[in-house]
């Protein structure tokens, strides 16, 4: 195979794989007896008398895993664990450039795996992390594993492809609200895939107020009733979206709409059908590297455009979301991930863009806004607190303080 100059940077990058550990360094026959032997078990002791205390005393406090089957790698769809650990890694890299959190790429053979063995098999390595984030693994069984191992575990489980997708376009509707002057409630939202990121995504949009959520598939749009090309995720998503009982074809339902959402798959919109849509619509066309609308021909008759891309204008990348979501999650030591959190961590991000900056070519801020991973954990965090979803561990035992910390000081979480 003949390979170009760009593709030779490219392996290149990848030799040897992108991430390694750092460690406490040990120079010394002294230094090696307080970090191992015999110093460590005293350590291991203290954890085995007071559980919890594995956040202050080991990685625990400061790692998340980053778990995959590698049967949906995005664009790639089913390619294998293997193959997927490129991808993970590129994600590991994300989370401890931007938020400083030590993420690990786990990809698991789970060909021939049922949902139960799956969970258990996270289950069973979720002592070492302090959250799990679930990456690239296919609907629907992605929903029930996700619902599953969070009521196993007592640490937060979060499906980026889900609702790292849903918070980053929730983002970037909330601006293109303020833009357009449209209200929420009044929105005609048409989506095109109902898979993981598209269920997500219509939950928060529902929770920041839209009301009419259609969602389309091969067999048109998804209605109370339908009995052509269902499954019992689109036979729930169907109780509590389109209120009208529209049917008929995308580029039917697409007539008056006022957003289109594409998750789906490339060029399934045209011209004819941009023309039908509401006054300055707003369309998210999220297929990669192809959207479902010709971004530049869309131009002439969308008042915003956003993409999955970055060579185009209003990236929707879930860069913008999990690396804050987690920092947040693991600062306030919370055991679950839940609704309001998301929704602040999408105003976060959507603040990020100021009032002078907003213009319809951005709407969301850029990847490497050094400002967002921080906001975003900053709202996780205080939403974790006001729920009350935090684990509280505090540590009275004087001698442990002592132990730990010196006699001068007091930790509690």
């Amino acid at each position: 195979m003949e390979l170009s100059e760009q593709d030779k940077k490219i392996f290149e990058a990848h030799q040897g794989g992108k991430i390694t550990i750092d460690s406490t360094p040990v120079r010394n026959m002294d230094e090696l007896a307080v970090v191992y032997t015999p110093g460590v078990a005293k350590v291991c002791t203290a954890i085995a008398d007071k559980p919890n205390l594995d956040k202050y005393l080991t990685i625990k406090k400061n790692s998340v895993a980053v778990v995959t089957d590698g049967t949906a790698v995005l664009g790639l769809g089913n390619i294998g664990p293997q193959a997927s650990m490129p991808v993970m890694e590129g994600k590991a890299m994300l989370f401890k450039q931007l938020a400083d959190v030590d993420a690990y790429p786990i990809a698991i053979d789970a060909q021939g795996k049922t949902v139960d063995e799956i969970v258990e098999c996270v289950k069973m390595i979720a002592p070492g992390f302090g959250g799990i984030n679930l990456e690239d693994i296919s609907a629907p069984r992605c929903f029930e594993i996700e619902e599953k191992l969070q009521k196993a575990i007592d640490i937060p489980v979060f499906h980026d492809d889900q609702h790292g997708t849903a918070i980053v376009t929730t983002a970037a509707l909330i601006n293109a609200l303020k833009i357009t002057g449209k209200k929420a409630e009044d929105l005609k939202v048409v989506f095109s895939g109902v898979g993981a990121a598209g269920v997500a995504c219509t939950k928060m949009m529902l929770d920041i107020g839209v009301k009419n959520i259609i969602g389309c598939d091969r067999a048109g749009a998804i209605f109370k009733g339908r009995s052509a090309n269902m499954n019992s995720i689109k036979e729930s998503y169907a109780e509590y979206t389109n209120p009208n009982l529209e049917k008929g074809s995308l580029s039917q339902i697409l007539e008056g709409a006022d957003m289109f959402v594409g998750l789906s798959g490339p060029n399934l919109i045209g011209e004819e059908e941009l023309k039908t849509m509401a006054k300055d619509p707003i369309v998210f066309a999220m297929s990669n590297p192809i959207p479902e609308v010709d971004p530049i021909m869309a131009k002439k008759y969308c008042k915003i455009i956003a993409t999955g891309r970055s060579d185009f204008p209003n990236q929707i990348n879930n860069v913008l979301g999990f690396p804050g979501v987690f920092r947040g999650l693991l600062d306030s030591n919370a055991y679950t991930v839940t609704e309001n959190m998301k929704v602040a961590a999408a105003q976060a991000i959507a603040d990020c863009v100021t009032d002078s900056e907003l213009n319809p070519d951005y709407i969301i801020p850029d990847a490497f806004n050094p400002n967002v991973a921080k906001v975003v954990a900053e709202a996780v965090a205080r939403v974790a607190k006001e729920e009350k979803v935090c684990k509280e561990v505090r540590w009275g035992d004087p001698e442990m303080k002592a132990f730990v910390t010196g006699a001068k000081q007091t930790v509690e979480a």
